[in-house]
């Protein structure tokens, strides 16, 4: 489980997220979603540990992310908009690296690497250098390396942006199937997207969340497409304050 309480994140005097509130439950697929720049990668950093918050707390597994950092990391797998690949290594000996500064014992290490690749259908690239594989595969790597220890949450930021329309198939195949057990929070812009593979929606916009609902819910009396603008198009004055503790209702 993720549990976010009024979270807020300062660049300087602007305000990247502000006092945002959300949960997200085992098994669920959370989709994060909002337009370009509305503090959707900022909040996808502090829940990972990668960033520190100006105000608020989070919780991943009933562990805090700014005091239990190391707890955090083992539970957590995170794939950032930018995966961290090493061009010039390759498939195979990049997740064993992964595997091993993440403190994988030695003698798992073989068997969670040759998971990984089935799990992500790397197979077949496993002795070819990262850099020469397409932008499909490469995301399909940034998956892995986030999936390598088997952690019970992911985050996974913006994960099919740039790939081809049979990549994005195949990109949110490959993450319906890895949520299971597993907590996923899909941050992403498109709408297809959380309508496909997320059970929960969240909507950020200029770092204010103006809606948390079950997908199932929100699309009961209007398309998606009709709910994202809606609660996009909302003042922040509308936002603040509505519901006990700040909470957004769902739509009537």
């Amino acid at each position: 489980m993720i549990e976010v309480s009024r979270l807020t994140k300062y660049y300087g005097q602007f305000p990247a997220v502000q006092n945002i509130s959300f949960t997200a439950q085992r098994g669920e697929i959370l989709g994060f979603l909002g337009p370009n720049g509305a503090g959707k990668s900022t909040t996808m950093r502090i829940i990972s540990g990668y960033m520190p918050a100006s105000e608020g707390s989070v919780s991943v597994e009933g562990f805090d992310v700014f005091k239990e950092p190391y707890e955090i990391r083992r539970r957590l797998g995170y794939l950032p908009e930018n995966p961290p690949l090493y061009q010039d290594m390759t498939v195979g000996s990049y997740l064993k690296f992964v595997a091993r500064i993440k403190g994988l014992p030695r003698r798992e290490i073989h068997t969670a690497v040759e998971a990984t690749l089935e799990k992500c259908s790397l197979e077949s690239v496993a002795s070819r250098l990262v850099g020469h594989l397409s932008k499909g595969y490469r995301q399909r790597l940034g998956i892995g390396q986030a999936l390598i220890h088997n952690p019970p949450v992911l985050i996974l930021d913006e994960p099919t942006l740039g790939l081809d329309p049979r990549q994005i198939i195949e990109i949110r195949s490959l993450v319906k199937n890895l949520s299971g057990d597993r907590t996923v929070i899909l941050s992403t812009h498109l709408l297809q997207e959380v309508s496909q593979i997320c059970d929960k929606v969240v909507i950020i916009n200029e770092g204010k969340i103006t809606v948390e609902n079950y997908l199932k819910e929100l699309v009961q009396s209007m398309t998606l497409e009709e709910a994202f603008i809606r609660y996009i198009s909302k003042e922040p004055e509308e936002i603040e304050g509505k519901g006990p503790e700040g909470e957004i209702p769902p739509i009537p």
